[in-house]
């Protein structure tokens, strides 16, 4: 289950349409380029927004992350994981955005 976008997301579609469209297009074709399950595609792009540093994305990649299925250690570990490449503060940093999605903990499911 997805979890609901903000609200800022929804008025942002709304006045932009093509932009929404465009990117569910994107996204999906994203998805269907490999192999990877939903729940390892989602901690992927959890990493990667970590990596660029974008806040916004990562709590959105943890959300998604979240709603896919994924327990809290393993967002967690993604967090840990980034910290040898980030460096110690960014990781603290992102580990904030992501403690800021209220993560609960929860089994994955296989």
């Amino acid at each position: 289950m997805s979890p609901k976008p903000p609200k800022i997301h929804d008025e942002f579609i709304a006045r932009f349409p093509k932009l929404g469209k465009a990117w569910e297009l994107l996204r999906a074709g994203a998805q269907e380029a490999g192999p990877l399950d939903e729940q390892t595609a989602r901690l992927v792009k959890l990493g990667i927004a970590i990596g660029a540093m974008r806040e916004g994305a990562v709590h959105s990649a943890a959300r998604q992350a979240i709603g896919s299925g994924c327990a809290r250690e393993e967002i967690e570990q993604v967090v840990a994981l980034a910290a040898s490449t980030i460096g110690l503060p960014s990781a603290v940093a992102a580990y904030t955005w992501v403690r800021d999605t209220s993560v609960k903990k929860k089994g994955r499911s296989k």
